[in-house]
């Protein structure tokens, strides 16, 4: 099974604290970008980056994006399938 090196988050009731093992876990595999869309969005991308940098002494780099209350679902997944420079499809995780 190949890992998805892209994520859209949709996020259905905003931040919850199983984010930091989903995270955890998305690193472990390699995922190198992360869109977020839906409830808290803003929110939920900062606890991401804030995940990859932990205490700063082996940061780990994955692009994220947080999408405002104008964007859908389906406007995530056409962002994140225009980044051409990280291959794969793109897999969606609901929180």
């Amino acid at each position: 099974m190949t890992v998805p090196r892209k994520i859209v988050l949709h996020s259905l009731s905003g931040y919850r604290p199983e984010l930091a093992a989903m995270v955890e876990g998305w690193i472990r595999a390699g995922v190198q970008y992360v869109g977020v869309v839906g409830q808290e969005a803003t929110r939920v991308e900062d606890a991401i980056d804030d995940l990859c940098v932990g205490d700063g002494t082996s940061p780990y780099f994955m692009l994220t994006a947080a999408h405002d209350d104008t964007e859908t679902l389906e406007d995530a997944i056409f962002l994140a399938e225009q980044i051409s420079t990280i291959a794969g499809s793109v897999a969606v995780v609901e929180l």
